[in-house]
């Protein structure tokens, strides 16, 4: 995204460097995902287990447990995220707590293509940690949007996998903060294609930029998409 940002802290401003404009990638849905050099049907997530015509209701901390711990470093092909609020967000690696942008950097060294498209523009710290990341900083399989409009919080993990709920990724959202600290968030995670699909083409419209020329909020949005 081009252009400088600017966000309040302690009551000063503080002029937060651009992120590099990124090119856009089109995804063509499909019902395939690869591992390895093999492409295969969305079938053959049940292998893994994670996958195999399943909705699963996620609570509270089964967000860190389950989406971020499990089936978001899943990802073999593709990622999708969004999130209206976007925050620092630690999680654990072996016997300490990194930010999450060294997990996407780790998919994103290993091919996996992430969308990130969120609301508004993130804080301080975490684009302290962005900058620490060449993966995300110059390589074309990552791309973010912001949209002020968005408010959708949802994962999609190569076409296959869904969550669609109330978590943030945030740290009190999503991350490692313990359950006496933590957000009471609830969603569901599923492979049902009759979720998976509609939503997948929700998250590209608004990724194509397709409501930006009627929209009547664009006074106040930073950087449209078109």
């Amino acid at each position: 995204m081009a252009g400088n940002t600017t966000a309040d802290v302690n009551m000063a401003k503080v002029v937060l460097p651009p992120y590099p404009p990124l090119p856009v990638f089109r995804f063509r849905l499909s019902r395939m995902c690869i591992f390895g050099s093999s492409r295969i049907p969305c079938g053959g997530w049940r292998a893994t287990g994670l996958h195999g015509l399943m909705t699963e209701l996620i609570l509270n901390r089964d967000h860190y447990t389950r989406l971020i711990s499990e089936v978001i470093p899943a990802a073999k092909q593709f990622l999708w995220l969004a999130t209206a609020d976007l925050k620092d967000l630690h999680v654990s690696q072996g016997r300490r707590f990194v930010p999450f942008l060294a997990a996407l950097a780790n998919l994103v060294s290993d091919g996996v293509a992430v969308r990130l498209i969120h609301a508004k523009e993130p804080g301080p710290r975490f684009r302290e940690d962005f900058d620490r990341f060449p993966e995300l900083l110059h390589s074309e399989l990552f791309e973010r949007v912001l949209c002020p409009r968005v408010h959708t919080k949802a994962v999609i993990v190569d076409g296959c996998l869904a969550y669609l709920g109330s978590a943030n990724l945030t740290g009190a959202g999503i991350g490692a903060k313990n359950n006496h600290r933590r957000n009471f968030e609830a969603g569901i995670l599923t492979d049902e294609p009759s979720i998976v699909e509609p939503l997948m083409e929700e998250l590209d419209t608004l990724w194509r930029g397709e409501h930006c020329q009627k929209c009547q909020r664009r006074d106040v949005c930073p950087d449209p998409i078109t």
